[in-house]
């Protein structure tokens, strides 16, 4: 279970710096009420994305572990290692994007008449489609093979990670009353020029120790583990 943990907050504190969830948070932070907006978004954000990872993993993720009822340690260190390459991938696409990236103003909501908890749930369930980082660590947490009750709490503590930076910035409201605007300002200009490049780094950072997971577990396996990762690699290449 630690292993996993890791592994899960290694993947959800990078993907915990993403601008769909921060650009809003931030023009929350400096409306009317902001503690209570900013509150509210985070909570809609984090309901939708735990609930969309609870009815992956243990609908269509569950039905297809059952096919393997007792999966191995090496398909464990297997997802392991396909969750960190899927990271380090992303880390070099938004390395190779930064500039354009940067380039583009940090999203704010427009409101619209409706509530900063619908919104939150309106922006999460959006963007849950493309949440590629969150699906390697559904995956890997799918296949660890632990209790049902296990799996939520690992999904939970993901999604708690995630909504991390969101969580901080309600803290800074809340500890620096008036002086908080002047700051969270000042982050937010920050972060319009440097989120791509440092979300790469967080990316790259995650997708290397996952990726050192899963080849030490596939190397601490010996012979028969690589044996089995050389046939099973073999046999997709024949088919």
């Amino acid at each position: 279970m630690v292993r996993l943990l890791t592994l899960v907050v290694s993947i959800a504190f990078a993907d915990s710096l993403n601008p769909s969830t921060i650009g809003p948070g931030l023009y929350f932070a400096s409306g009317a009420r902001p503690r209570s907006s900013l509150t509210q978004f985070t909570a809609g954000v984090f309901a939708v994305n735990l609930l969309g990872g609870l009815v992956i993993a243990l609908g269509p993720g569950q039905a297809v572990l059952a096919l393997v009822p007792h999966p191995g340690h090496t398909a464990r260190y297997i997802l392991e290692l396909i969750a960190g390459v899927v990271m380090l991938i992303g880390a070099v696409i938004l390395w190779q994007r930064r500039t354009t990236l940067a380039r583009h103003e940090l999203p704010s909501p427009s409101a619209g008449g409706k509530s900063s908890f619908l919104l939150g749930l309106t922006i999460a369930g959006v963007e849950l489609p493309t949440a590629f980082p969150y699906f390697a660590a559904i995956a890997a947490i799918v296949g660890s093979g632990l209790p049902a009750g296990s799996q939520v709490l690992a999904l939970a503590v993901y999604n708690l990670v995630f909504v991390l930076p969101l969580i901080l910035i309600v803290v800074t409201i809340t500890v620096a009353g008036d002086r908080a605007q002047p700051m969270l300002e000042k982050g937010r200009d920050w972060l319009q020029r440097h989120w791509p490049a440092l979300l790469a780094g967080l990316a790259l950072l995650a997708g290397t120790y996952v990726t050192v997971l899963g080849i030490t577990g596939l190397a601490s396996g010996g012979h028969n583990s690589l044996a089995r990762l050389t046939k099973t690699i073999r046999r997709a290449i024949a088919h």
